[in-house]
């Protein structure tokens, strides 16, 4: 299946391949490996060929990577986009993101990401309010202590 990164002005940033894992009528879970160079991010690294599980839904604003070393097979955290919700075919995954992000580590610790690449954009009020209503809804999905699989 092909992944489809869109900018907020939903044009394509980056495209890259992934296997179905399930599929349900509301989401699509993946699995795809880290498909750029060693790459340090907040506490850890991100690996090439480190394996990412990802989750696109149709009725959320937002997509969830659970993202596993590539040496010993731990969890290193949840990378999470805000997004507009994904348009799925039998061949194609797309998202649009909308640059607010959500890092949970490993033990569950919580880091906004590019607040201020939000405020440069220029967004109206009612989608700014959408987006954040989103990354509510992911903050407490990770504080229940139960990230969603």
């Amino acid at each position: 299946m092909k992944i489809i990164k869109k900018n907020h002005k939903d044009e394509i940033t980056w495209e890259y391949s992934a296997e179905v894992v399930r599929r349900e009528k509301n989401f699509v879970i993946v699995e795809a490996l880290f498909n750029r160079d060693d790459l340090p991010f907040q506490e850890i690294v991100l690996k090439r060929n480190d394996r990412f599980v990802e989750t696109f839904y149709t009725d959320k604003w937002f997509n969830i990577f659970e993202i596993y070393d590539r040496d010993d097979g731990k969890i290193k955290g949840w990378y999470c986009n805000v997004t507009k919700p994904a348009e799925i075919t039998e061949n194609e995954i797309a998202y649009s993101d909308l640059v607010l992000d959500l890092w949970v580590n490993a033990e569950g610790k919580q880091v906004v990401l590019d607040e201020d690449e939000l405020n440069e954009l220029n967004v109206d009020e009612e989608l700014k309010k959408k987006i954040y209503e989103s990354l509510g809804e992911l903050k407490t999905l990770f504080e229940s202590k139960n990230p969603p699989q």
